[in-house]
């Protein structure tokens, strides 16, 4: 959170995986600042969401077949909390309503989220 010192912007990192292998990668500053760690990992789960919408309709396209709901793993558990329970949107009324997709995606079972320690 927060590493550019100079305009107090966080940077984003995101990996697809397929089998084990990497077939998807971004990493970007972010365009707003965020103002704690939560709106952070929230700010960086929407373009991943749209990421990883994109890469299961491009597999279902190519295959044919239904392919299930890419898993995001976050190392954030009040992301998590957010993204999976619309009552807590006190706490995410001020974000941009684009940075709401990602809780959009997990209701409908587009994706799902789970956590993953920074170690892994």
């Amino acid at each position: 959170m927060a590493g550019d010192v100079d305009g107090r912007k966080s940077t984003i990192g995101v990996n697809f995986f397929l089998g084990g292998n990497p077939v998807s990668w971004l990493s970007q500053k972010q365009h707003v600042v965020a103002l704690s760690s939560c709106e952070a990992e929230f700010i960086e789960g929407a373009p991943a969401a749209c990421q990883a919408v994109w890469l299961r309709r491009l597999l279902e396209d190519i295959t044919g077949a239904k392919v299930p709901a890419p898993v995001l793993k976050m190392d954030n558990q009040s992301i998590i909390a957010l993204s999976k329970n619309p009552m807590l949107h006190d706490k995410s009324k001020h974000m941009d309503t684009k940075f709401h997709y990602i809780r959009e995606c997990a209701e409908k079972g587009d994706i799902d989220i789970e956590f993953a320690g920074t170690q892994e």
